[in-house]
C-alpha cells in the first residue's frame, strides 16, 4: 500500500495500544513503525529489474520483522526497568505495539498485486492476494480520521477503534468481492476453454467495485473488466499477443528469470528499436490498468550473433489519463460501456466487448 496508508494503519494501532499512556507519542511512534519496512526503497540493488523485484524483500519478511519486534520489545522493557518506570507499561503491551505496527505492514502489502516476500529468506515466490488496489481511499479515510482526532485530542479511542474496525470490514468486503467476480466469470472462461489458464482478478484503481481480469494462455493474454453491478452480463475479453517467440531469449537472461519468478506467467515480451539497437523488453502485465502497463524493462540486445544480456533499465510505458479513468467509471455503472481509452502502447488494443458463447 501507499506510504500514507501504512503510516495511518501504524498510527491507529499505536494510538489504540498505548494512547492512554503515551498520548500523541504512541500515534507518532506507530506511524514511524508502520512505514519502517518501506525504507528498503533507498537500496540500490544494481539494475532496474533487481530494484523492482528485491523491493518488499527482507524488510517485509515476517521472520525479520517478528525478530525485530521481539528485540525492540526486550530493549524497551529493559529500559523501563533501568529507569524504574512506575507503573510499567509491560512486555505484552510493548509487544503489541511493535509487533502490531511492523507485522501488519507486509500483510497489508500482500493484499495488493505487486507481491510481498513474506517468507524471506525462503525463495518461494512473493505472496500476492490482489484484493485491494495499492491506493484505496475507502480503506485509508477511516484510519486517517481516527489518527487526526488522536493527534488533536492526544487520545481518541473511539474514533481510532472505529477507524480500525471499518478498515477491517472493508478488507473483508474486498475479499468477498473478488470471490464474487471469480465465481461470476467461471462459466464465461469455461466456454472459451480458459477455465484452467492462469488468471488474475484484481480491482481497478481506487475502488473495489470494478475488477480487472487477466488470463494468460500460451502465446496470448486476455483482458477484461467486470463490475459488481454487471449481473449476468457475460465476460467480454480481448485477445492480445504475448510475444512468446521472445520468451526463450528473455529467460536466458538473469533479469528475465528474476522477472518470471516475481510475476509468474503474467509477462509480455516484445522487441523495440532504441537508439538504433534492437532491444528485448519485458512488461509486467499485472500492474496498471487495461492498455496501460507502466513497468517495462530491457533485458537484452540483439547483435549479429544473437541476443546478449544487458543491465536492465526501466522503459516508460503509456500512463492512464483522465479519459482512461472516465472510461473505467462509465464501465463501472454500465455493462455495455466500452473500456477503450487512447492507448500509447503499440502492443495494446482497445477492449472491445465480445460476448462469450
Amino acid at each position: 500500500m501507499d506510504s500514507l496508508t501504512q503510516a495511518c494503519l501504524g498510527a491507529a494501532i499505536g494510538g489504540t495500544v498505548l494512547g492512554r499512556r503515551l498520548g500523541r507519542k504512541a500515534v507518532i511512534a506507530g506511524a514511524l513503525l508502520g512505514t519502517l519496512p518501506d525504507l528498503d526503497v533507498v537500496i540500490d540493488y544494481g539494475d532496474a529489474v533487481a530494484d523492482y523485484t528485491y523491493h518488499r524483500g527482507f524488510s517485509h519478511s515476517l521472520w525479520v520483522l517478528g525478530a525485530l519486534a521481539v528485540l525492540l520489545t526486550g530493549l524497551t522493557r529493559a529500559g523501563e526497568r533501568w529507569r524504574q518506570v512506575s507503573p510499567p507499561i509491560g512486555t505484552w503491551r510493548w509487544g503489541l505495539l511493535f509487533g502490531g505496527c511492523l507485522l501488519t505492514h507486509p500483510l497489508l502489502d500482500a493484499l495488493t498485486t505487486y507481491g510481498t516476500q513474506l517468507w524471506w529468506p525462503m525463495t518461494t515466490p512473493p505472496v500476492s492476494w490482489h484484493t485491494i488496489f495499492i491506493i484505496d481511499p475507502l480503506f485509508t479515510l477511516p484510519l486517517l480520521v481516527g489518527v487526526i482526532a488522536a493527534l488533536i485530542k492526544g487520545y481518541s479511542p473511539r474514533l481510532l477503534g472505529w477507524g480500525l474496525t471499518l478498515a477491517c470490514f472493508y478488507l473483508a468486503f474486498t475479499v468477498a468481492a473478488q470471490n464474487t467476480v471469480n465465481a461470476r466469470i467461471g462459466p464465461s472462461l469455461a466456454s472459451q476453454g480458459l477455465e484452467d489458464a492462469p488468471r488474475l482478478v484484481q480491482p481497478t484503481p481506487f475502488n473495489a467495485l470494478l475488477w480487472r481480469v487477466t488470463v494468460v494462455q500460451d502465446d496470448a493474454y486476455y483482458e477484461g473488466v467486470v463490475s459488481l453491478f454487471d449481473g449476468r452480463t457475460p465476460l467480454a475479453l480481448t485477445r492480445l499477443p504475448r510475444g512468446n517467440e521472445w520468451q526463450d531469449a528473455a529467460l536466458a537472461t538473469t533479469a528475465g528469470q528474476r522477472l518470471a519468478w516475481f510475476a509468474g506467467p503474467f509477462l509480455r515480451y516484445r522487441t523495440e528499436e532504441r537508439q538504433g539497437i534492437t532491444q528485448l523488453i519485458a512488461t509486467d502485465l499485472r500492474l496498471g490498468t487495461p492498455g496501460y502497463h507502466m513497468f517495462n524493462f530491457t533485458l537484452a540486445e540483439r547483435s549479429a550473433d544473437g541476443w546478449h544480456a544487458i543491465d536492465s533499465e526501466r522503459v516508460a510505458g503509456a500512463r492512464p489519463d483522465k479519459t482512461a479513468f472516465v472510461s473505467l467509471f462509465q464501465r463501472l455503472i454500465a455493462p455495455q460501456a466500452n473500456v477503450c481509452p487512447p492507448l500509447g502502447d503499440p502492443q495494446a488494443r482497445c477492449l472491445t466487448p465480445r460476448v462469450s458463447p
